[in-house]
């Protein structure tokens, strides 16, 4: 009677199959496979990252770094990978959380210098024209001096040396091109004050013989006299191969002169 009652139209079941089977429980996680999967993982993540896949590198890594202990040595570069990751999609804030935390949480991890470097190095990339806005420069500067102060004779600091005179130029270039729109407008007390801020601030900038001759001729112009022989006299002491723009421009000085 009970294979007729499990016969119809759509044909016979075979006997257990009309009742629901249980489903087999979950494998009990241990700290050991936890461990297992995490390294796994981590593997994966930095098969990826050099292969250049930054979505599959970063997906890994993510769910890599959820499973592993907080005193895990790989930590500190997992966190650094995932800031090169973010930078290398331009999502430089980011980078920047992840660079900090390598450096402000890695206590003496060699990789602490570096990140405080890729750090600054991602608000720089924020700034990548003079013209813009110059608080991620600014935040750059900042964070590369942090560098030179708090890993002082480090190959990192040194780079950071570089990147701030690299900033340097571009703070410089900015100030001049800021002078010439005054001039354009004929607002030359303001283009004063702008080449001035050139000089005093970046002196060792690629523009600041540019900047000198501009204020030789303005001064000139605005018949500035005693402002016109300082600034020659500033050109001839610290920059002589600018004197033969503004040997014209400039007075002649009396002999015996100092």
């Amino acid at each position: 009677m009970l294979l007729v009652a499990l016969c119809g139209v759509g044909g016979c079941l075979p006997f257990g199959l009309g009742k629901s089977d249980p489903k087999p429980a979950p494998p009990v996680e241990t700290v050991e496979t936890t461990a297992i999967r995490a390294d796994s993982l981590f593997k994966a993540a930095t098969a990826h990252f050099r292969a250049g896949n930054w979505n599959k590198a970063a997906q890994a890594l993510d769910r890599g770094l959820l499973m592993m202990n907080y005193d895990d040595p790989r930590r500190p570069l997992g966190h650094f990978i995932m800031g090169e990751i973010l930078l290398a999609q331009d999502n430089q804030l980011q980078a920047v959380r992840e660079f900090r935390r390598v450096a402000d949480e890695g206590g003496a991890d060699s990789l602490s210098a570096e990140a405080l470097l890729r750090a600054g190095d991602a608000y720089a990339a924020l700034w990548r024209k003079p013209e813009l806005d110059p608080t991620y420069g600014e935040t750059a500067m900042q964070t590369y001096r942090e560098v030179q102060q708090r890993y002082e004779g480090t190959t990192a600091a040194r780079r950071a040396g570089m990147r701030i005179t690299g900033l340097q130029e571009l703070f410089a270039a900015k100030e001049y091109r800021t002078a010439l729109f005054y001039y354009r407008l004929k607002a030359y007390d303001s283009a004063i004050l702008s080449l001035r801020n050139v000089v005093a601030t970046w002196p060792r900038t690629k523009v600041v013989p540019d900047a000198l001759v501009r204020l030789v001729e303005t001064y000139y112009k605005l018949e500035y006299v005693e402002d016109l022989r300082e600034t020659c006299k500033y050109i001839g002491r610290f920059f002589p191969d600018t004197s033969p723009r503004v040997v014209q421009t400039c007075p002649a000085e009396p002999a015996g002169a100092p």
